[in-house]
Order: C-alpha cells, then structure tokens, then sequence
C-alpha cells in the first residue's frame, strides 16, 4: 500500500572542528537526501533522526554556523556522534568531577 502522503526524506550534514560552532555542509531532501545518508554510511559517520531539528537545520544556508538557540540540540547530537565512534571530544576527561 503507497502512502500519497510520504514525506520525502529530508538530510542535514554539520561539520564540527571543535573551535568553532558546527556548520552546515550539506542538506537535501529526496533523493539529494538519500545520497547524503548512503555517503555518510559509507564513511563511518554517525546518523541520527530528528525530525524537529531537522526541519530547523534544513532552512539555514550551505556554510552557515548553527545559531546559539539551536546549540544546545546539536551538542547533544554531536555527543551522540562521539559516542557512537568511540572518541571523545579534546580536552575531555571522563574521570573527572562535575563542577556545580
């Protein structure tokens, strides 16, 4: 059964160096989208779906840094990616105490 409906798939790709905020370096929706998710399949980077922040990211421009009220979000995206490869952001050290 087709669903007339269907939403088609919409890719946001950041870029991360660790300095400054993340960028965008591709975004796409429909098939442009389906090439973004297989070339990060390809390369090991990590994927994650988030409809909401998806459709925020999706209206900046190639190139653009993430705006302040969306860092929080992608910080928690980022930490997932870090996660998932087994790396740790520089300078992070999981033995020490939180600071109140």
């Amino acid at each position: 059964m087709s669903d007339k409906h269907h939403t088609p798939t919409t890719a946001v790709a950041l870029h991360y160096d660790g300095k400054e905020a993340p960028r965008i370096t591709a975004k796409g929706s429909g098939e442009l989208a389906e090439k973004i998710i297989a070339l990060a399949k390809e390369h090991g980077i990590p994927l994650q779906e988030d409809a909401a922040l998806i459709n925020l990211l999706s209206k900046l421009d190639l190139g653009d840094e993430i705006p302040q009220p969306l860092y929080t979000a992608v910080a928690e995206v980022i930490a997932f990616a870090y996660i998932l490869s087994g790396k740790m952001p520089e300078g992070f050290d999981p033995a020490a105490e939180p600071t109140e």
